[in-house]
This record gives C-alpha cells, structure tokens and sequence, in this order.
C-alpha cells in the first residue's frame, strides 16, 4: 500500500490535469458585498416623483439618491451605458453615436440592430468597462444585456454574460440574476437591464399614462430583487442608475435636411435629437454654409468645434458636421423618416432638464437616507471600482464626487 503522502501527491498530479484553461476557469469568490449595477433605460430623474416607485423610494430612503444625474453627450443609450462602465465620455471611450460609422472598420455601419458590429471588439477597445478589469483581477462577473457585454473587449468576457433578448421578460430579468446570486462561485459584479421604461417613453411620449406604468412595472421587479435578496441573506450594494432621460416630440417639430441642403453636399450618418453629416467630397464649404443658416432649432458645427461643455468632437467616428436639435424637435434625412409613432426622443443636450438620469444607490457600503446633488455620469465608475475593490482605470470620472455616499470605507 502506497504511503499518505504518495497517495496525496499522486491525487494532486491527476487532478492538475482537470484544471480548465484560464477562459474556462471559475476565478475564486469575492469576500466583499456583490455590487448589483442596474440601469432603467430612459428613466428620468423626475419620473421618481409620480408616486408610483414606493420599492424605489424605499432603496433611496435607506440609501442615496441624486437629484439628478446629467448623462454625457450625446444623450443616447450605447455611449451612455459604455460610459458609465468606463468612466470616459463618449468621445473618449469609442462609442459616440447608437449610429456611427469608422475610417478603420470600413464598409460597416454600426447601430444597435446590427449583431455583428454589438459583439465586434473593435468598436469597443477604445475604453475598458468594469467588469473587464475585475476579470483581469480574478473576480468573476455577470452581465445582463450591457452594451458593450456581448463582445470581448480586450480578449476579455464576463464570466456569464447574455445576448441581448427584448422579449424576456423583466420578471424573468430579475430571477437569472437571483440565479447568479444563487451560484456556487457568486460574481462579485453584475448588471441588470431594463428597457421597458425607454420603450414606453419613445411611443407614447414621456407624460403618458403608459410610461408611468411602465415605471411602475420596473418598480415592483426591483422589489422582487431586494426581497429575493433579503430572503437569501445577502446584503448586497446596488447601484441604480438610468441612461438619459426623455422629451416629447411630434412630427409637426420636425427639421427635414433634404428641403434644407443641397442634395449633392452631403450624406447623413445618423439622425434624431442629434445628427451626423459627412460632406460628399469637395462640397464641405458649401456644406457648411448651409448648415450655419439651416434651422432657428437646430445648431450645426464642425466637429473641431463642437462647444467644449460638449465634451465631443475628437474621437475619428464623430463625422464631420455634428447638429443639434432643441429638445422637442428632430433632424430628419428625408420627410418620410419624419413620420408619426414617436412620442419621446432623447439624444438632446445633457444640461436639458428633460435629459437628466436617475441615480439610487444603497447596500452595506452605502449611507443611508442622503440626497445629493447633481453630477456628471462619468462620476459613476470610480464608485462602483471602489464598491468592488479593484483599482480603476484612467477616466474622465472625479472620485471626489460620490465618495461622500460611501460608509467609512468599503469592505
């Protein structure tokens, strides 16, 4: 009979050769409290005051709430969401435009329906999310429907991570991330997605009775999360935050490039609240001349320059002309995009009180029952690397910022 030791030593030999490769390795669990990030798109800040969020309010009461958060420009879903992972502006992280094409990446044009282009590195390198680093760290992380989640950013994934479904229910939302919560190695950082809230602002317009419902809707999930929490025993950090807020639209406010613009001056690469202009080859001059005198409610500019408070205008996707509609009104290729079925629109100016997000934070590492005032969404990321222990990145976020919500130091 082989001795104790030989035995041990042979069994360790074995099972070294089980051992998944690193991309398939479960990393080793946090002892700190999970952050669970949380985004309702398009839930504007003052849609918490309808009375119609008690669950909310709840997490707010115990916890932080921001009078407002400003989202960085331009006021769109992907920049947004990337930059509150990152901690830099839409100029600096890449993703400038939900619509934007690349000099480098020729013969695509990205846009949220686009598969290929969501989970295609390279409109994503240019900035590093949360859960990338903690990954690199050794913590294992989960993400529910994150732009910039569904692509390997810097080689790197999520440890789980789901492709964007619209149809799974938000119900179902919350009970895969109590699931992840329920999981041998628990992720030490998560992410929840909501888009039902976004959905009912940009059909029915942002006072609607629909869209009050449908933050209500979101509402009663985020009581499921808190009290499948609770039931578990876990005391978790949750950060809740928004992307950009809402305005109502109509199409009798529409800007109609075609009747403004010589048709052989220019191609339009996206539109809406903000649009993006590349002139045809020879024709910027003219091109610009015609911007500078095109509509009392839009404001055009060269993309050098763009107003500073923007942030905007040095990243090489940003086209050449950048214009800007007040908010309320749209920029338009054509007269057949401008059409009914639109009720809400964002993309306007961030300093646009209708543009303001929403910000709730609470958990172990947050005070409790303090209201703050408003910030910039670049101030987001230094909180949640501190709220998981790992040393951020370089961003245009001010830690300074929110580190007054935080207990005496995070565990």
């Amino acid at each position: 009979m082989l001795p104790l030791r030989s035995v041990l030593a042979l069994l360790l030999v074995i099972l070294s050769g089980c051992v998944a490769p690193r991309s398939q390795r479960l990393p080793v669990a946090t002892p700190r409290p999970p952050l669970i990030l949380i985004s309702v798109d398009g839930l504007r800040a003052d849609y918490l005051d309808r009375g119609v969020t008690p669950r909310i309010a709840a997490l707010a009461a115990g916890g932080v709430r921001a009078t407002a958060m400003r989202p960085s420009f331009p006021s769109l879903t992907f920049p947004n969401h990337y930059t509150l992972v990152t901690g830099k502006r839409p100029d600096g992280n890449g993703i400038v435009n939900n619509t934007m094409q690349d000099p480098a990446i020729p013969g695509v044009t990205f846009t949220l329906s686009n598969r290929a282009a969501v989970a295609d590195r390279r409109w994503w390198d240019q900035a590093e999310p949360v859960w990338v680093t903690a990954e690199k760290a050794g913590m294992p992380t989960a993400t529910m429907f994150w732009p910039g989640s569904e692509a390997a950013i810097g080689g790197v994934r999520p440890s789980t991570w789901l492709a964007f479904d619209g149809e799974m229910p938000n119900q179902k939302r919350v009970a895969q991330v109590l699931a992840w919560i329920d999981a041998p190695t628990r992720p030490g950082f998560m992410t929840l997605y909501f888009d039902s809230v976004d959905h009912a602002g940009h059909e029915f317009g942002p006072d609607a009775l629909e869209t009050t419902a449908a933050v209500a809707e979101v509402d009663a999930r985020i009581g499921e999360l808190v009290a499948g929490l609770a039931v578990r025993g876990v005391a978790a950090n949750i950060v809740l935050v928004s992307d950009h807020g809402m305005a109502a639209v109509s199409a009798d406010r529409s800007i109609i490039l075609q009747d403004l613009l010589p048709a052989d001056t220019y191609r339009v690469v996206a539109a809406g609240a903000v649009a993006g202009i590349e002139p045809t080859a020879g024709k910027s001059a003219g091109l610009a001349a015609a911007l500078g005198k095109a509509h009392p409610h839009m404001r055009c500019w060269r993309k050098a320059a763009i107003p500073a408070a923007l942030h905007y205008g040095r990243n090489a996707r940003v086209p050449a002309f950048v214009c800007l509609a007040d908010p309320g009104w749209m920029i338009w290729g054509m007269p057949a995009r401008a059409g009914g079925g639109v009720g809400g629109m964002h993309g306007y100016d961030p300093a646009a009180p209708e543009m303001a997000a929403s910000f709730v934070a609470a958990g172990p590492d947050i005070r409790s029952g303090i209201t703050i005032g408003a910030f910039d969404n670049v101030d987001v990321y230094p909180l949640l690397m501190t709220l998981i222990g790992v040393d951020r990145r370089p961003s245009d976020g001010n830690p300074a910022t929110l580190r007054k919500v935080l207990r005496t130091g995070p565990r």
